[in-house]
């Protein structure tokens, strides 16, 4: 069919800062260094591509003047109630072991449930963007 959808490319996510940004969703995510743009200046930023094991991407935005996260989207469940893209979910293999070593390095948990047989976390990146990380069943 002409004009279908053939694959998913990358997540915009803007942030504070992007040397900081690049390192946690390193450090954190996996997410190694692809590909520095630089600064674009019809868009006022700094963008960066970064990539997982699986070849996804997340296109970094580093604005002039970037907003901080409003408060209720700090929260997911108010958050949800907003229109609009929500969070990135990543599937993980320990989810007890990630929580353990994320708030002994002072990282933020903003929610944590059991949906069904899943250990869901959800994280918040160094500029408040929420990031799903979800422990399936083996």
């Amino acid at each position: 069919m002409a004009g279908e959808v053939i694959k998913a490319l990358h997540t915009g996510i803007s942030v504070r800062d992007m040397d900081e940004a690049v390192a946690w969703y390193d450090k954190w995510l996996g997410f190694k260094p692809v590909y520095d743009m630089g600064y674009v200046p019809p868009l006022k930023a700094h963008l960066f591509f970064i990539e997982d094991k699986n070849g996804y991407q997340i296109e970094l935005f580093k604005y002039d003047d970037p907003k901080p996260t409003p408060a209720e989207r700090l929260t997911p469940n108010s958050d949800l109630q907003t229109c609009g893209t929500k969070h990135l979910a990543l599937a993980i293999d320990d989810a007890d072991a990630f929580k353990e070593k994320f708030l002994a390095e002072g990282g933020t948990i903003a929610h944590e449930v059991a949906m069904g047989a899943d250990h869901v976390l959800f994280v918040l990146d160094p500029s408040g963007t929420i990031i799903e990380l979800i422990q399936q069943p083996k």
